[in-house]
Protein backbone atom coordinates (compact mmCIF):
# COMPACT_ATOMS: atom_id res chain seq x y z
CA UNK A 1 0.00 0.00 0.00
CA UNK A 2 1.58 3.01 -0.83
CA UNK A 3 1.78 5.90 1.98
CA UNK A 4 1.04 9.41 1.63
CA UNK A 5 2.41 12.56 3.71
CA UNK A 6 1.29 16.18 3.49
CA UNK A 7 3.54 18.23 4.48
CA UNK A 8 1.86 19.10 7.61
CA UNK A 9 2.41 15.53 8.73
CA UNK A 10 5.75 15.66 7.85
CA UNK A 11 6.74 18.73 9.65
CA UNK A 12 4.68 17.65 13.04
CA UNK A 13 7.43 14.36 12.93
CA UNK A 14 9.92 14.54 15.53
CA UNK A 15 13.02 16.00 14.42
CA UNK A 16 14.96 12.96 13.64
CA UNK A 17 12.31 10.81 12.33
CA UNK A 18 11.38 13.76 9.85
CA UNK A 19 15.61 14.58 9.09
CA UNK A 20 15.90 11.04 8.47
CA UNK A 21 13.10 11.05 5.97
CA UNK A 22 13.87 14.00 4.11
CA UNK A 23 17.42 13.12 3.73
CA UNK A 24 17.24 9.55 2.28
CA UNK A 25 13.69 9.90 0.14
CA UNK A 26 15.66 12.10 -2.62
CA UNK A 27 18.02 8.92 -3.28
CA UNK A 28 21.33 7.74 -3.44
CA UNK A 29 24.13 10.88 -3.76
CA UNK A 30 27.86 11.08 -4.20
CA UNK A 31 29.52 10.58 -1.03
CA UNK A 32 32.78 13.18 -1.44
CA UNK A 33 35.03 14.50 1.20
CA UNK A 34 35.32 18.44 0.68
CA UNK A 35 39.15 19.47 2.04
CA UNK A 36 40.12 23.00 2.81
CA UNK A 37 43.03 24.63 4.96
CA UNK A 38 43.33 27.88 6.94
CA UNK A 39 45.96 30.56 6.31
CA UNK A 40 47.86 29.10 8.41
CA UNK A 41 47.87 25.59 6.78
CA UNK A 42 45.59 24.13 9.46
CA UNK A 43 43.33 21.52 7.43
CA UNK A 44 39.86 20.52 7.51
CA UNK A 45 38.10 17.85 6.03
CA UNK A 46 34.05 17.21 5.85
CA UNK A 47 32.15 15.34 3.81
CA UNK A 48 28.95 15.59 1.72
CA UNK A 49 26.42 14.30 -0.02
CA UNK A 50 25.14 18.08 -1.98
CA UNK A 51 27.57 17.67 -4.34
CA UNK A 52 26.03 19.09 -7.70
CA UNK A 53 26.74 19.63 -11.42
CA UNK A 54 26.42 23.40 -12.76
CA UNK A 55 28.09 23.48 -16.16
CA UNK A 56 30.68 21.64 -18.34
CA UNK A 57 32.38 24.61 -20.12
CA UNK A 58 33.64 26.20 -18.02
CA UNK A 59 33.63 23.17 -15.46
CA UNK A 60 31.71 24.15 -12.82
CA UNK A 61 30.80 22.28 -9.53
CA UNK A 62 28.80 23.01 -6.77
CA UNK A 63 27.60 21.78 -2.76
CA UNK A 64 24.98 23.04 -0.69
CA UNK A 65 26.31 24.21 3.03
CA UNK A 66 24.17 24.48 6.18
CA UNK A 67 23.20 27.70 7.24
CA UNK A 68 25.85 30.01 8.72
CA UNK A 69 24.23 30.46 12.10
CA UNK A 70 27.30 28.75 13.63
CA UNK A 71 30.95 28.56 12.72
CA UNK A 72 31.71 26.42 9.11
CA UNK A 73 35.09 25.56 9.08
CA UNK A 74 34.90 24.79 5.15
CA UNK A 75 33.12 27.77 4.41
CA UNK A 76 35.86 29.86 6.18
CA UNK A 77 38.37 28.36 4.80
CA UNK A 78 37.18 28.51 1.37
CA UNK A 79 36.54 32.26 1.85
CA UNK A 80 40.04 32.70 3.04
CA UNK A 81 41.72 30.92 0.57
CA UNK A 82 40.07 30.64 -2.84
CA UNK A 83 40.32 27.01 -3.15
CA UNK A 84 38.63 24.04 -2.03
CA UNK A 85 39.35 19.79 -3.22
CA UNK A 86 36.31 17.32 -3.73
CA UNK A 87 37.49 13.72 -3.13
CA UNK A 88 35.88 10.47 -3.78
CA UNK A 89 34.75 8.05 -1.39
CA UNK A 90 35.70 4.47 -1.98
CA UNK A 91 34.36 1.53 -0.20
CA UNK A 92 37.79 1.52 1.97
CA UNK A 93 37.48 4.67 3.03
CA UNK A 94 33.38 4.75 4.61
CA UNK A 95 34.33 4.82 8.14
CA UNK A 96 36.40 7.13 8.00
CA UNK A 97 34.63 9.63 5.86
CA UNK A 98 31.64 9.15 8.21
CA UNK A 99 33.91 10.08 10.93
CA UNK A 100 34.30 13.34 9.59
CA UNK A 101 31.13 14.02 10.41
CA UNK A 102 31.81 14.25 13.86
CA UNK A 103 31.98 17.78 15.55
CA UNK A 104 35.53 18.31 16.56
CA UNK A 105 36.92 20.91 18.92
CA UNK A 106 38.94 23.82 17.27
CA UNK A 107 42.86 22.42 16.97
CA UNK A 108 41.59 18.92 16.31
CA UNK A 109 42.39 17.83 12.72
CA UNK A 110 40.01 15.18 10.84
CA UNK A 111 43.17 14.14 8.84
CA UNK A 112 44.86 13.30 11.95
CA UNK A 113 41.54 11.86 14.43
CA UNK A 114 40.50 9.71 11.01
CA UNK A 115 43.86 8.17 10.25
CA UNK A 116 43.35 9.65 6.29
CA UNK A 117 46.17 11.19 4.77
CA UNK A 118 46.46 14.62 3.54
CA UNK A 119 48.28 15.32 0.08
CA UNK A 120 48.96 18.56 -0.52
CA UNK A 121 49.08 20.77 -4.22
CA UNK A 122 51.52 22.98 -5.62
CA UNK A 123 48.70 25.13 -7.08
CA UNK A 124 45.92 25.05 -4.86
CA UNK A 125 46.16 26.10 -0.96
CA UNK A 126 43.91 22.92 0.01
CA UNK A 127 44.83 19.49 0.58
CA UNK A 128 43.69 16.27 -1.60
CA UNK A 129 43.11 13.11 0.25
CA UNK A 130 45.24 10.53 -0.57
CA UNK A 131 43.30 7.69 -0.44
CA UNK A 132 40.67 9.24 -3.00
CA UNK A 133 41.48 7.68 -5.95
CA UNK A 134 39.18 10.93 -7.88
CA UNK A 135 40.20 14.18 -6.56
CA UNK A 136 39.18 17.65 -8.17
CA UNK A 137 40.89 20.86 -7.24
CA UNK A 138 38.79 24.07 -7.17
CA UNK A 139 38.51 27.69 -6.83
CA UNK A 140 35.92 29.40 -5.37
CA UNK A 141 33.41 31.28 -8.22
CA UNK A 142 30.39 32.54 -6.20
CA UNK A 143 27.60 32.28 -3.55
CA UNK A 144 24.26 31.94 -3.55
CA UNK A 145 21.77 32.53 -0.68
CA UNK A 146 18.54 30.01 -1.11
CA UNK A 147 16.59 32.26 1.29
CA UNK A 148 14.05 29.64 1.39
CA UNK A 149 15.98 27.76 4.52
CA UNK A 150 19.13 30.01 4.89
CA UNK A 151 21.00 27.69 3.17
CA UNK A 152 24.01 28.34 0.41
CA UNK A 153 25.07 27.46 -2.73
CA UNK A 154 28.92 27.55 -3.29
CA UNK A 155 30.01 26.92 -6.85
CA UNK A 156 33.12 26.44 -7.65
CA UNK A 157 34.94 26.21 -10.74
CA UNK A 158 37.16 23.20 -11.35
CA UNK A 159 41.13 23.81 -12.01
CA UNK A 160 42.59 20.13 -12.12
CA UNK A 161 41.61 16.64 -11.37
CA UNK A 162 43.28 13.29 -10.48
CA UNK A 163 42.23 9.74 -11.48
CA UNK A 164 43.59 6.71 -12.85
CA UNK A 165 44.07 6.78 -16.30
CA UNK A 166 42.79 3.64 -17.16
CA UNK A 167 39.24 4.63 -15.37
CA UNK A 168 38.53 6.60 -18.67
CA UNK A 169 37.02 5.36 -21.30
CA UNK A 170 37.22 6.21 -25.22
CA UNK A 171 33.85 8.71 -25.18
CA UNK A 172 35.51 10.52 -21.66
CA UNK A 173 33.09 8.85 -18.85
CA UNK A 174 34.81 7.90 -16.23
CA UNK A 175 34.00 4.24 -15.46
CA UNK A 176 33.39 4.90 -11.84
CA UNK A 177 31.45 1.49 -11.38
CA UNK A 178 35.23 0.11 -11.55
CA UNK A 179 36.90 2.48 -8.76
CA UNK A 180 34.75 0.89 -5.70
CA UNK A 181 33.49 4.85 -5.48
CA UNK A 182 30.40 4.65 -3.43
CA UNK A 183 27.00 6.89 -2.73
CA UNK A 184 24.91 7.81 0.33
CA UNK A 185 21.51 8.09 1.36
CA UNK A 186 21.10 10.91 3.93
CA UNK A 187 23.93 10.65 7.01
CA UNK A 188 24.62 7.61 7.21
CA UNK A 189 22.96 4.92 4.77
CA UNK A 190 26.33 4.01 2.13
CA UNK A 191 26.06 2.44 -1.25
CA UNK A 192 27.93 0.31 -3.72
CA UNK A 193 27.67 1.66 -7.12
CA UNK A 194 26.35 -1.03 -9.98
CA UNK A 195 26.44 0.69 -13.66
CA UNK A 196 23.14 -0.77 -15.66
CA UNK A 197 23.64 0.86 -18.51
CA UNK A 198 25.06 3.60 -20.58
CA UNK A 199 22.52 4.58 -23.31
CA UNK A 200 23.02 7.03 -26.55
CA UNK A 201 22.26 9.94 -26.51
CA UNK A 202 18.03 10.43 -26.78
CA UNK A 203 16.53 12.03 -29.88
CA UNK A 204 13.55 12.12 -30.97
CA UNK A 205 11.84 8.67 -32.06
Amino acid sequence: MTKRMTRQEIQQLDRLPRMHLMNTIPGIKNACLIGTQDRDGNTNLAIFNSIVHIGANPPYLGFILRPLTVHRQTYDNLKTTGAFTLNMVTRDMVQAAHQTSAKYKPGELEFAATGLTPLHSDTLAAPYVSESPVRLGLTFQEEQHIKANNTWLIVGVVEEIYFPEEAQLESGHIALENLDTVGVAGLDSYYGLELLERLAYARPA
